[in-house]
């Protein structure tokens, strides 16, 4: 059965992958449907929801085509009985990395369990690749290559979920600045699930061929840890790709899966945006030029770059997630700095906003006095070009996933969206690599039915201090990962 959004909402996502249109008034077609949830259990119906532009008749087709896969029940059967066998080991493993964050390329303690449990499974194992990256690999005979990541940063936030096993560290960054850490988007989910997949795989080495690459990936929120590891050798230690797979966490009813074929995130740039002044005394402002002025203009002028300069059916996002400057009530500083984060789908709007940034920001120094070489300056941080699937791969992993999870967990042509990842640029030096990126539900009932009480669709919100992994959701994950790997190496 195929859940048809209908004429009105064939058109919301373009050819570039961008959702445009009304996005809320499609959210709220979905929401009315119930695909997600009802009254916070599982899917009441179908779970296949056209991509926009797709017809009932060409889902319908695609589903009956699907191919018919090599990972057969009673192979899902033993998947199932070896990984609820090791649950309680994985749930502690999640629960001991959630209670021992990490920030980007500082995950030596999370490095360290991801490099000891793979070695000790028979993968030779490399680490310190992109400063604390870990690549495993294990040879089992003539097939494939492939690869899955799991990254392993936490963010900096305070968490806020009541669990007892929450995380309390807090560190001072190279910035200088002491920050609360914590797992708030899942990425101590994704290492134990690779954990639990990897064991999976070498207990059942007699039924599969080729070669499996498991990669520990630093530094994924700043979107640098994938190119760090790229440029620090990684295709020396490793083979190259035929597949790549990479996992992610999903504030949905645990153990859904979400995909699509074609564009699935966003690209994303992060920018450090300094202005310069002339500081001085809080009551002769005449006498400074004031950088937080100038950054306090530039916040705001940026968003006319997405509403004025972007056209309408583009998707364009523009974030200041930090705006530093000073330390006292009465003096006004020198310098001030913005913390920038672009979304797009194409180059052609990323440059768009990175000259679009740059012309406001001398427009503005410029207005208030500085001279030319006082201009502001941009610093180009981490950046990842949009992650598309490959098409034949998703169509490849319905039918193994079907048979594991069920039809009313499987979220087929789920709309693309402007959360970023790096994972994709781990194969950016092979182009012809294919590439599933999947989503897993990890919110358990009582989070979805204070959800849909609130009248909300999803459970809570990835970056913030309540996004809670459920622990049941670890052991689901792990057989999402070893069945998709699976479906790529069986025999």
């Amino acid at each position: 059965m195929v859940f048809r959004l209908g004429e009105k909402y064939q058109n919301y996502v373009c050819s570039n992958g961008c959702v445009c249109g009304n996005p809320q008034e499609w959210a709220s077609a979905l929401s009315r449907r119930n695909f997600l949830l009802s009254g916070g259990a599982a899917v009441a119906a179908a779970p296949v929801i056209l991509a926009a532009g797709s017809s009932p008749a060409a889902a319908q087709a695609s589903e009956a085509s699907a191919p018919a896969g090599k990972v057969s029940s009673k192979l899902v059967a033993k998947v199932n009985e070896t990984i609820d066998a090791d649950k309680d080991r994985l749930v502690a493993i999640f629960k001991d990395i959630h209670q021992n964050p990490e920030l980007g390329f500082m995950e030596v303690r999370t490095s360290g369990i991801v490099a000891e449990q793979l070695s000790d499974l028979g993968f030779e194992v490399v680490t310190g690749i992109g400063k604390t990256g870990v690549v495993a690999v294990m040879r089992n005979g003539k097939g494939p290559v492939v690869m899955f990541r799991a990254d392993m940063d936490a963010n900096a936030v305070q968490e806020e979920t009541g669990v007892d096993y929450a995380s309390k560290v807090r560190v001072k960054r190279d910035d200088g600045l002491e920050v609360p850490v914590a797992h708030m988007c899942g990425h101590d989910a994704h290492v134990t699930w690779m954990l639990g997949m990897a064991r999976v795989m070498t207990n059942m080495r007699d039924q599969w061929s080729g070669t499996l690459v498991l990669v520990g990936q630093p530094a994924e929120e700043p979107i640098a840890g994938a190119k760090a590891m790229v440029d620090d050798g990684l295709y020396k230690v490793a083979p190259k790709p035929d597949y790549f797979l990479a996992l992610h966490t999903a504030p949905v009813p645990t153990g859904m899966v979400g995909m699509r074929g074609g564009m699935m995130q966003a690209g994303t740039d992060q920018i450090d945006v300094t202005f310069r002044g002339v500081g001085g005394h809080g009551s002769t402002p005449q006498l400074t030029r004031d950088p937080v002025v100038m950054g306090a203009y530039a916040i705001t002028e940026y968003q006319a770059l997405v509403s004025r300069a972007i056209p309408p059916l583009e998707t364009a996002v523009v974030t200041v997630g930090s705006f530093q400057a000073g330390t006292d009530n009465n003096v006004i500083p020198d310098t001030s700095l913005l913390k920038v984060n672009l979304r797009f789908f194409s180059e052609e709007t990323r440059q768009k906003l990175i000259k679009g940034i740059r012309a406001i920001n001398e427009g503005i120094a410029r207005t208030y006095g500085m001279p030319e070489d006082q201009l502001p300056t941009m610093v180009m941080k981490g950046n990842s070009p949009p992650l598309a699937n490959d098409e034949a791969l998703i169509e490849r992993m319905v039918t193994p996933l079907r048979t594991l999870i069920g039809e009313d967990k499987l979220l087929l042509g789920i709309p693309p969206v402007t959360g970023s990842e790096d994972a994709h640029v781990l194969v950016a030096p092979h182009p012809d690599t294919k590439i599933a990126y999947l989503y897993v539900g990890v919110a358990d009932e009582r989070a979805m039915a204070a959800a849909t009480k609130k009248g909300e669709m999803l459970a809570f919100a990835a970056h913030g201090p309540h996004y809670r992994v459920d622990p049941a959701s670890i052991p689901a994950g792990a057989k999402v990962a070893t069945v998709c790997v699976l479906e790529l190496l069986a025999k």
